[in-house]
């Protein structure tokens, strides 16, 4: 079971791009009745956003960063992955959050 009313945020280089990508999650989680947030970010922004989410998706054009949102991440239990190329360039809401409902049941299954 996925928790209600989570938070999922998106990071790129500039939050641009990305936006696209959160607006078509958003689309799908309307679709299929999951309550939950999705908004984009800039890499820059994320030490002030990771402590209010459940999950943070990478762009892959900024995956060199994964370590050091993980290692934010860590404090606050949030969830991080980078966003598979094919997903993100072809902007695949659906996917993108199939892959975080997927960060988040595994994180329930294993409590």
């Amino acid at each position: 079971m996925v928790e209600s009313d989570m938070r999922i945020i998106l990071c790129c280089g500039g939050g641009f791009s990305t936006s696209i990508l959160a607006k078509r999650m958003r689309a799908e989680a309307e679709t299929r009745g999951i309550d939950c947030t999705v908004e984009a970010f800039a890499e820059i922004e994320m030490k002030d956003k990771m402590q209010d989410c459940d999950v943070c998706l990478i762009g892959p054009q900024i995956s060199f960063y994964k370590d050091n949102l993980q290692k934010l991440a860590s404090k606050y239990s949030t969830r991080v992955a980078v966003i598979p190329n094919m997903v993100y360039g072809m902007m695949k809401g659906d996917e993108a959050l199939d892959q975080a409902l997927s960060l988040i049941s595994n994180e329930v299954n294993s409590n």
